[in-house]
């Protein structure tokens, strides 16, 4: 089944911020509230400080990288898909390292964060709520990578992550997006395609909802799972679309549930109205959902393509 084009970083997204919030004496970042511009993106990260604030980043690409430690704080293109952080690490980690109280992302494009370990992300999630709107994420080896924080919550929506992932050299994976054991992740209206190995969504989180979703493998390689719940899960996965590639490292099912333990309780979790099937010209038997919890999860209304099973008990 071929998927539609991509729902995301197109001339829709392109809404321009008010002028007064764009970049002041042609400073690239630009603290909304007061106006002050900057030449470093952490110097207006540290501007803010413990106080809540929106930097809006002007079109353009930067190799530009910030930690946050403390704070709310909003990172906003001035115009949704014209600013891009391009390959720009701090701590070794990412292009924004976040632990702060929250942090809100809208409009960004993240691109080519590599680092020694393997894990280079655009974001690195390490404390805190975070938001992210309309991004795109490619050609990295993580999107999104996170610690753990049982009392923080992710949500993702209307965002793409293309060209993301990978299991080479002797290190251990990357995924397009990690969650670590946060208390939740939501995702919805978005894009996974073209990984370059592991799984595209990979989360430990005791809480998830995936909805109204996209995982087109077609172009994938040397992936895994499109979406794996190491330590189990409850939540919703719904009405997403999920076609399974030919190249990969694991074909054996689209969904795992409690493959590496079972941490979080999986029962309840509801698998229904999705759409899975295999890419045109791949001939293969495999499994929908693969479970190792035993828990009594809903998979119902699912429309399954040939050569797919709905479950299998693990």
């Amino acid at each position: 089944m071929k998927i539609s084009p991509s729902i995301l970083i197109a001339a829709t997204l392109a809404t321009l911020a008010s002028p007064a919030a764009l970049a002041q004496n042609g400073t690239p970042f630009t603290v909304e509230e007061n106006g002050q511009g900057f030449y470093r993106l952490s110097d207006a990260v540290e501007a803010i400080g413990a106080r809540r604030g929106t930097i809006i980043i002007a079109p353009g690409a930067y190799g530009d990288c910030a930690v946050q430690k403390e704070g709310q704080i909003t990172y906003r293109a001035a115009v949704a898909g014209q600013t891009i952080l391009d390959g720009g690490i701090c701590e070794g980690k990412a292009s924004l390292v976040l632990r702060g109280q929250s942090a809100v992302v809208d409009g960004i494009i993240f691109q080519n964060q590599r680092v020694p370990d393997g894990n280079g992300a655009g974001i690195r999630l390490e404390r805190g709520n975070l938001t992210i709107t309309n991004a795109l994420f490619r050609n990295s080896e993580q999107g999104l990578l996170t610690a753990d924080d049982a009392s923080g919550s992710i949500v993702i929506d209307r965002s793409t992550f293309q060209r993301l992932g990978r299991c080479d050299r002797g290190l251990s994976c990357a995924h397009s997006i990690y969650i670590g054991d946060y208390g939740s992740l939501n995702v919805t209206n978005s894009r996974f395609e073209k990984g370059s190995g592991g799984h595209y969504v990979k989360s430990r989180a005791p809480r998830i909802t995936v909805t109204n979703s996209s995982f087109d493998d077609t172009q994938g390689r040397t992936t895994n799972y499109m979406i794996d719940l190491p330590a189990g899960a409850s939540g919703v996965i719904s009405g997403n679309v999920f076609v399974q590639g030919q190249n990969k490292e694991n074909w054996s099912a689209f969904i795992a549930v409690a493959a590496e333990g079972k941490k979080h309780s999986s029962a309840g979790l509801n698998i229904h109205s999705n759409n899975a099937s295999l890419a045109k010209g791949v001939e293969r038997n495999t499994w929908f959902v693969a479970d190792w919890s035993g828990d009594q999860m809903r998979i119902a209304n699912n429309r399954l393509g040939r050569g797919l099973t709905r479950y299998e008990r693990r």
